[in-house]
């Protein structure tokens, strides 16, 4: 019998039950989407909108991207650097989105949004975010705290249309959301633990990539969902990943697989696929799939679920996030400690930066 369909072995690696977390995506989108609610911005349209934030903070932003790309006429863009893009002014609306809110990255482009005077929107837990927004009058949502960031998509990207519906960009997106939890329902019962593997796609897709590094193939709407589900095997299952889209990938990545060799056995291939793709971008996929193949490269697909853009990214995303903590858990691995980056953090506090930022940000609190 395997690991994944013993629910006393799953306990004792998963000890932080992180696999919860995938199960419950349904109550946390629903959540995400009240809370969003709450909030009262009356900002005017802007001309561009930033989304700032970091990791886990960050990839709500690039999914918006997606789902925003045929609905709006405003340019989107990810900042995960510390200062904001030169174009940022009073037009530009700023998401400043930190699960902790004590990123100091997010901090000091928070900063930055305040010195150029944006319209400005923050998200985070608590911290010196919250902290600051609120003695200088910023809006700010306030998101369950007591979570690993990668967790707590739901709250730091289904809020951002939301609050964008409020100024006018965004159709109410409601409708969609409610539609979402109802299939995020779907998934989570079709890949819960207690499915056996025979019949659970994601502890399948988990095993068939075990022992190689996943690559994971998007477009369109799925761009960044390819994204989430590399950076998911990377925090969730502790092993290296990548993640590309169509068409790009057909004209630089593909001919990586030209003369793979003895290096095949190595990698596995995730082919993101919707029912309603187009017509050119499936010649791509199954062009680019019979390439590989006779390479020897494990070849797998994941087909998302739904109508809607948002149901469908979001499909796709809970899938991957269940695959990826079965990963861990067929390595051994509790999914989720992340040392590495604990241990990066506590290096950056030797360089005093954040304290110059708080420094800078005080200056601006009316006394």
């Amino acid at each position: 019998m395997s690991v994944l369909d013993n629910p006393n072995k799953i306990r004792q690696i998963d000890k932080n039950d992180m696999l919860s977390f995938c199960i419950e995506a349904p109550r946390h989108y629903e959540k995400a989407a009240e809370l969003a609610q709450t909030v009262s911005i009356s900002y005017p349209k802007p001309k561009t909108i930033i989304v700032a934030g970091m990791g886990g903070s960050a990839i709500g932003g690039e999914l918006l991207k997606d789902l925003a790309r045929d609905k709006i006429a405003v340019p989107i863009e990810v900042c995960r650097e510390y200062s904001l893009p030169a174009y940022a002014s009073k037009n530009t609306l700023v998401f400043v989105v930190s699960y902790s809110g004590e990123t100091e990255e997010s901090l000091n482009a928070f900063l930055d949004a305040v010195k150029r005077k944006c319209m400005t929107v923050c998200i985070s837990s608590g911290g010196t975010l919250r902290e600051f927004a609120q003695k200088l009058d910023i809006p700010h949502l306030r998101v369950p705290s007591g979570m690993a960031p990668r967790a707590t998509l739901p709250y730091l990207f289904i809020p951002l249309p939301v609050l964008l519906g409020k100024i006018g960009l965004f159709s109410d997106v409601t409708p969609e959301i409610s539609d979402t939890v109802r299939v995020l329902r779907q998934v989570s019962n079709s890949n819960s633990p207690e499915k056996l593997l025979d019949d659970n796609l994601s502890k399948k897709l988990a095993s068939s990539v075990c022992g190689t590094v996943p690559v994971v193939y998007g477009f369109g709407i799925y761009r960044a969902v390819a994204q989430r589900l590399k950076t998911q095997f990377n925090e969730n299952s502790k092993v290296p990943a990548k993640w590309e889209s169509f068409p790009e990938l057909n004209h630089n990545e593909i001919v990586g697989w030209e003369e793979v060799r003895e290096l095949a056995k190595h990698f596995s291939v995730i082919f993101i696929r919707d029912n309603d793709e187009s017509k050119v971008i499936r010649q791509r996929i199954e062009s680019t799939k019979e390439l590989i193949c006779r390479e020897s490269v494990k070849v797998f697909e994941v087909q998302s679920i739904g109508k809607s853009a948002l149901v469908k990214m979001s499909s796709v995303i809970c899938l991957g996030d269940f695959a990826s903590v079965y990963l861990a858990i067929l390595r051994g691995i509790d999914p989720t400690p992340v040392k590495t980056i604990t241990l990066l953090k506590e290096k950056m506090k030797q360089s005093g930066t954040k304290e110059k930022i708080l420094h800078e940000l005080q200056k601006f609190v009316k006394k």
